[in-house]
């Protein structure tokens, strides 16, 4: 096959910045979760920031991407379905992939006057990441955005949760899940559990396509499988078809497959952020998995990945943070 990893995503540049508690009352939003919002909401949350003098670090983001440009720095092949603004910022951001080694198709052929998306992720001081996300033309992602050669030709095509907000991106997964074939495994991160319940109806529906794998945390998993608790939701997941891989932060994660349930515990750390420790363990996994190694193995090489990613300030890692990890993974 042509690529080992399509994925479907957000393309958002990030911010981040490091505040407490109080900050988060302050601007209305809720510790350790995803909002979605305007320029215009976006704008005297800046203006504070600047007027604090807030310590921040910025670099091209989005969810799926943070999980291609992993598995791509571990000598994956990748390809990434998502829009960007032919401006300053979504042309950052395809030189970004371009740097990475993941392939794009470029700037959309449609003509918009939407800016390309932007997210500000806040790290408090318990490591902790909230976000508030400006979707600009990423929101619009429609079929000429999409490369479906590229996409059938992967072994993996991954599903980026995000994209059930959106109308318009919601169709751009289904109609990419009705030209895949049956050779390609179709994966899926759940990314947020307030987005699970308020859109449980486009999970379901993306569910029903066959999915081969999916990734979240452990109040995803619960919202998923809309049970009480996790013990309860580990019993439904048993009982699914696919393969679920549920991270529990410092207590490390659990895959369930075929109605078996592999823990491997996490790396002992100091946590200073934990924002892209899920997309890390994505990209990690899937790399791993590939490659043909066991789920404990693809398991405990995900840990350690995230690990290295909640001990830095920021989403990623250093070219030789990867080529670190990726020896972690050669060596098991």
């Amino acid at each position: 096959m042509k690529y080992d990893i399509s994925a479907l995503g957000n393309a958002l540049v990030d911010t981040q910045y490091m505040v407490d508690h109080e900050f988060l009352s302050e601007i209305g939003l809720e510790a350790d979760s995803m909002t979605l919002a305007t320029p215009e909401e976006h704008a005297p949350i800046i203006k504070k920031l600047e007027e604090m003098g807030a310590e921040s670090v910025s670099d091209c983001g989005g969810s799926a991407t943070n999980s291609l440009v992993a598995a791509a720095n571990y000598g994956s092949n990748c390809h990434h379905v998502c829009r960007v603004a032919d401006d300053k910022d979504g042309n950052k951001y395809l030189e970004s992939l371009q740097i990475a080694g993941v392939k794009h198709i470029g700037v959309s052929k449609e003509e918009s006057d939407l800016p390309t998306g932007k997210c500000l992720i806040f790290v408090t001081p318990d490591a902790k990441r909230t976000m508030s996300s400006m979707l600009g033309i990423s929101a619009f992602l429609g079929p000429k955005d999409i490369d479906y050669d590229a996409v059938q030709n992967s072994k993996i095509f991954y599903i980026e949760g995000y994209m059930v907000t959106s109308d318009e991106n919601f169709s751009a997964v289904t109609s990419v899940l009705e030209n895949i074939g049956g050779d390609t495994l179709k994966a899926l991160s759940l990314s947020d559990a307030g987005i699970v319940n308020g859109f449980k109806d486009k999970f379901k529906e993306i569910e029903s396509f066959g999915i081969d794998m999916i990734f979240c945390n452990d109040d995803e998993a619960v919202a998923f499988a809309g049970t009480e608790n996790l013990e309860k939701a580990i019993d439904f997941y048993k009982n699914q078809s696919y393969m679920i891989a549920i991270t529990k932060g410092s207590e490390g994660s659990i895959i369930i497959k075929d109605g078996q349930e592999i823990f491997s515990p996490a790396i002992s750390i100091t946590p200073v952020d934990t924002n892209g420790a899920g997309d890390m363990y994505a990209g990690s996994f899937m790399h791993a998995y590939l490659k043909g190694h066991s789920l404990q193995e693809c398991a405990e090489f995900s840990n350690y990945a995230s690990s290295k990613v909640v001990e830095t300030f920021g989403p990623r890692l250093t070219p030789d943070g990867y080529a670190a990890v990726s020896n972690k993974l050669r060596k098991s």
